[in-house]
């Protein structure tokens, strides 16, 4: 009884000790972009038409596009890496202007493969 007893607490502190030795660091997906965020909004009714808001971390707008007569499918990874190449470079044209953008086809080009 007392052999089963000790095994048991030995494990146990053996297991509390993994479990502390851990890394808890999150791994961020590489589409995910650390100056900022983009939202597709689109209509179930309408799938050619979407409009694609660029954000940088503060939440203020720093590109505005509206795509039609293109399907966008931003569960595709490809998608998710242009949208985030985009992105960055709309944050990085917002900061040395502080002035949105808005429909100058960076999107659609990149999406299009130009």
């Amino acid at each position: 009884m007392k052999k089963n007893l000790f095994a048991t607490l030995i494990t146990g502190l053996l297991m509390q000790a993994a479990t502390f030795g851990q890394d808890n660091q999150r791994v961020c997906p590489e589409w995910v972009s650390e100056k900022g965020w983009w939202v597709v909004e689109s209509n179930i009714h309408a799938p050619k038409q979407h409009i694609v808001y660029f954000y940088n971390n503060d939440g203020v707008l720093v590109y505005k596009e509206k795509i039609e007569g293109l399907r966008i499918n931003p569960s595709k990874r490809t998608t998710k890496m242009q949208l985030k190449q985009v992105l960055e470079t709309s944050v990085v044209a917002w900061e040395k202007q502080h002035k949105a953008r808005e429909n100058q086809s960076l999107v659609e080009n990149s999406l299009k493969g130009e």
